[in-house]
Formats: structure tokens, C-alpha cells, sequence
């Protein structure tokens, strides 16, 4: 009996063992399929890490390339002030170049005003001088010792000698024009 009450014993811890058995495999298949889905889990977050770190490292880079932006906005800013003062004072310049040029022909304007005012008195004194002159021919013709034939032009050269010569008192005509050139 004993042996049948340790059969019956054997066979109820086999029951127990082979149903602690089925328990432990259904609770191993449970971890098994909980492990997959935290290795699932794993794996999406693993990923999850590696978009937010390539997210991280690209703001970075964003970041260094605003950095370097922002310089270069800086050193644009400090080239451009230089620029505006290099302009102002090439405007400065060419303002005061217009002026100096605007009086150079103010200055231009007014000589030719005078030349031309000049230019009109001198021919008014040009002809009142013609005047003069042909006023003095006149005068001298008048009391001229010798008198030329019109139109004879070595005649009137030899009248003028003999009518301008200084000394006339003492000047004594001893010749007569019998033709042109003949004496």
C-alpha cells in the first residue's frame, strides 16, 4: 500500500509538476511574447533616440550656421557702414567739385560777357580810329604838296612819301608824272 499511496503520491506531484509545467511554460510564452513586444518596443524607441539624435545634431549644425550668419551679417554690416561713409564723402566731394565748376562758369560766363563787351568797344574805337585815320588822309590831301592820280597806286605810294616827308620846307618837287610808272 505504501507503494501504491507513493505511486498515488508520485503520480499526483507528476500531475502537479507537469500542470506547474503547463503554468510555467503558458507564463514563459507570456514573457516570451512580452519580451518581443518590449524588444519591439526597444527597437522603436532605439529609433525614436536616433531621429532625435540626427534631430539634435542637424539644430546644431543649424545653429553653427547661424552663428557663422550672424558673423558674417556683422562683418556685412561693418564693410557696408564703411561703404556709406566712403559714399558720403565721395558725394561731399563731387558736391563741392559741382560748385568749384559752377563758379568756373559763372567765372567763364562773365570773361565772355567782357570780351564781348570788349570785342564791341574795340570795334567802335576800330571804326571811329578808321574814321580818324581817313579824316587825317583827308586833311593831309587838302594841304598836300603832292597830289596823286586816282587809281595809280605807285602814284599814291609816292605822294604819301613825298606828303609825310618831315622836312617839307626844305623839299623841292623837281619832277612831273607823265604815265603810269613814267616820271
Amino acid at each position: 500500500m505504501m507503494r501504491e499511496a507513493n505511486e498515488e503520491e508520485i503520480k499526483n506531484l507528476n500531475a502537479a509538476a507537469e500542470q506547474q509545467r503547463a503554468e510555467l511554460q503558458l507564463q514563459n510564452d507570456e514573457l516570451d511574447i512580452a519580451n518581443k513586444d518590449l524588444d519591439a518596443t526597444n527597437k522603436a524607441q532605439a529609433s525614436t533616440i536616433l531621429a532625435q539624435e540626427e534631430t539634435i545634431t542637424a539644430k546644431e549644425d543649424v545653429e553653427n550656421q547661424l552663428d557663422m550668419v550672424r558673423e558674417h551679417n556683422e562683418l556685412m554690416d561693418g564693410q557696408k557702414d564703411e561703404l556709406n561713409k566712403e559714399l558720403e564723402n565721395a558725394s561731399d566731394y563731387i558736391l563741392r567739385l559741382e560748385d568749384k565748376f559752377f563758379e568756373a562758369k559763372k567765372t567763364s560766363l562773365d570773361l565772355l560777357k567782357q570780351l564781348k563787351e570788349a570785342e564791341l568797344e574795340g570795334d567802335a574805337m576800330a571804326e571811329e580810329v578808321e574814321m580818324l585815320k581817313a579824316y587825317i588822309i583827308d586833311l593831309k590831301s587838302r594841304i598836300a604838296v603832292y597830289i596823286p592820280v586816282k587809281g595809280d597806286t605807285i602814284d599814291k605810294k609816292l605822294a604819301e612819301y613825298i606828303n609825310n616827308y618831315p622836312d617839307r620846307q626844305k623839299l623841292k618837287i623837281m619832277f612831273m608824272r607823265e604815265s603810269e610808272g613814267v616820271y
